[in-house]
């Protein structure tokens, strides 16, 4: 059995004393999209956040076979992990391709001398940012911004990519636009690990899913079974839209 490419386990984190999670166990393949659902302030994004050192934790975070639990976020970023956070957090300010230029700053510094050539793979997977690129990242609209945001870390080459809630606050559009786009990224052999409250759309296109309730992991299995399970669906599935 091949050892996964991303790997938690008995993972506890959250904010001074007040713990969020309770010992978490989860893992990717390479190439896979998991997907962790559950409802607000079950600590799904304090799970990425630990996950990317952004938080202090206890237990496993294991990548590419290695333990890398007291790596800083930069260091995690330079081994290929990257996080789309709930925020989006860009750089209003500045041009929508400055935004995307920062993002490569992992490859620039690995040597890639052509990193600059992924704005070209960028701009195909998302042509709308390429016809925005000189527009300043402030201004664009909530769907815009997100496509910006993934952009902005796919520009780093990753090998594991975690998106929180990518689809919060965009009308239902959009939010197809964003699924499908996490369709084609997988294709790719991109790592998908996606945190999400639209839980149908999110089983949809996962491998795996998780249920994270009150910083536990309630549920978890191949994601089409999760979709026909009646808890999950009167929990989650009765009022999720697409």
């Amino acid at each position: 059995m091949s050892t996964p490419l991303l790997r938690i386990q008995q993972l506890r984190a959250g904010y001074g004393r007040a713990e969020v999670l309770h010992g978490i166990d989860l893992h990717a393949d390479k190439g896979s999209v998991i997907t962790v659902i559950g409802p607000n302030g079950a600590g799904k994004s304090t799970l990425l956040n630990s996950m990317m050192g952004l938080l202090p934790s206890k237990g496993l975070v294991e990548y590419e076979g290695e333990d890398i639990g007291t790596l800083t976020l930069e260091e995690r970023v330079m081994r290929g992990i990257a996080l789309v956070p709930e925020k989006r957090e860009l750089f209003g300010t500045m041009p929508v391709e400055d935004n995307l230029v920062l993002g490569g700053y992992r490859q620039m510094r690995l040597g890639n001398a052509q990193w600059r050539s992924r704005l070209d793979d960028v701009y195909a997977l998302f042509p709308r940012l390429k016809e925005r690129r000189t527009q300043l990242a402030g201004t664009l609209s909530g769907g815009e911004r997100q496509m910006l945001a993934v952009g902005r870390s796919l520009m780093s080459g990753p090998q594991v990519l975690m998106l929180d809630e990518p689809s919060l606050g965009l009308a239902p559009l959009i939010v197809k636009e964003i699924f499908s786009i996490i369709e084609t990224l997988r294709k790719t052999g991109v790592t998908i690990v996606l945190v999400e409250q639209n839980a149908r759309a999110a089983l949809a296109v996962a491998d795996h899913g998780y249920v994270l309730e009150m910083g536990e992991l309630s549920l978890h299995g191949p994601a089409a079974e999760l979709a026909k399970d009646p808890r999950v669906i009167d929990t989650y599935l009765g009022a999720a839209k697409q």
